[in-house]
């Protein structure tokens, strides 16, 4: 970090206690009462204005600084929900709650954007915090529910903007593969969209011994198997990133009877909208064409889930500036590559200029208490790091600083 010092740092105790307690305590999906309370009681204790109950049991806290009308509005989201895994970390501070974990670092997320709360709050009552403008702290429910209805899209739905207008929305996720502290940005798209698409085969069944009187779904199921597998590297540029892949595969219930239906359902991600079009194109093209091949008829269900997340660059750059500020050039990277997963992040894109970008978690993975190295999210190893949160923490007051001063988004 530089040698810009402040009277008041972040409670890097405090957060981590915060964090053990979301993390010994998960919930799933829309259904975060105890998170959702914790965040609203710390929030209101520190004199944010606190709405509550958007998307269920998203948090909202909002503060003015200095004169606001001069100043911009920002936004600053953390995901609070866990996913459905049993722990395997043996830390001391585990899941008690059987099936759920945080094993995605929203209970990380939650408590960097509250410590850098309590670290606004604190710097402006001790004339610290310079500039005008008003924050809008955005704790959001279901991010981890995939699909067409995740918790930024219920949110926006019940007039978050309409209720807390932002001039920008910013977000931050841990990088369980990226060093300690290193921050990862990308102005434009960044991450994949995610959809999922069902393929359903009908023909008509019969006995193991007269294949043919039947028209074979699973046949047509297996061939359109292989057929899918050359949109990407016949259809697609090879310079787009565009992915398919086929999760599910069903057919039949015994060894002797031909089945007439069978099912395919499928991954489709794409860095770009026109490349996730192409893909469905060709999907729906690829599939009936086989499935007539073979006697049979196709239907397919789409469930267009979270869009590609773009990032504003000159809300980006914005991000940048403070990151190198507060840490040093050596630990930024500006542009960093695209990320193949997904994140309902995107969704606050399509609303306002926008910006998402990773902070390294360093060694993620635990096993009987003890480091690993790195493993994924979604993985019962998982742990988020307690080293990071007072970085996350400084960094959302560092960057309310810089654009309260600098009026950037105005």
């Amino acid at each position: 970090m530089n040698d810009k010092h402040y009277q008041e740092r972040p409670d890097a105790e405090l957060m981590r206690q915060w964090r053990h307690e979301l993390h010994q305590n998960p919930e799933i999906g829309f259904e975060l009462p105890r998170t959702s309370a914790m965040v609203a009681k710390l929030l209101e204790g520190w004199g944010y204005e606190v709405t509550k109950g958007l998307a269920e049991t998203g948090v909202v806290g909002r503060m003015s600084f200095g004169d606001p009308a001069k100043g911009p509005v920002i936004g600053m989201r953390a995901d609070m929900d866990a996913l459905p895994i049993t722990e395997a970390t043996g830390l001391p501070y585990a899941s008690t709650t059987p099936g759920a974990m945080h094993a995605c670092g929203h209970d990380g997320h939650t408590a960097m954007l509250l410590g850098g709360a309590e670290l606004m709050a604190r710097r402006a009552a001790a004339g610290e915090l310079v500039g005008n403008g008003t924050v809008v702290l955005i704790f959001q429910p279901a991010e981890e529910v995939g699909g067409s209805d995740s918790g930024a899209q219920r949110m926006i739905k019940e007039g978050l903007f309409e209720k807390f207008p932002c001039d920008a929305v910013f977000g931050i996720h841990n990088g369980p593969t990226e060093e300690e502290g290193h921050m990862h940005f990308r102005p434009g798209a960044f991450m994949c969209s995610s959809d999922t698409v069902t393929l359903r085969f009908k023909g008509s069944a019969s006995h193991g011994a007269t294949p043919h009187l039947a028209r074979d779904a699973a046949l047509a199921m297996s061939a359109t198997v292989l057929a899918l597998h050359s949109i990407v590297s016949r259809n697609l540029n090879p310079l787009d990133t565009g992915i398919l892949s086929i999760g599910k595969l069903s057919s039949g219930t015994v060894f002797n009877v031909i089945p007439g239906e069978a099912e395919l359902v499928l991954a489709v991600r794409a860095l770009r909208p026109e490349v996730a079009a192409r893909i469905h194109e060709r999907i729906a093209e690829v599939t009936h064409a086989q499935a007539a091949a073979y006697g049979c008829t196709a239907e397919i269900e789409t469930d267009y889930g979270y869009p590609s997340v773009f990032n504003d660059p000159a809300v980006t750059n914005l991000a940048i500036a403070t990151a190198r500020r507060l840490f040093g050039e050596e630990v930024v990277e500006p542009e960093a590559e695209p990320v193949t997963a997904s994140e309902d992040f995107a969704f606050y894109g399509l609303s306002r200029p926008s910006a998402f970008f990773i902070l390294g978690n360093g060694v993620s993975g635990h096993r009987d208490g003890k480091p690993i190295g790195h493993v994924s999210v979604h993985n019962p190893h998982y742990d988020f790091n307690d080293k990071i949160l007072p970085l996350g923490a400084e960094y959302w007051a560092g960057l309310a600083e810089d654009a309260f001063q600098q009026g950037a988004l105005k």
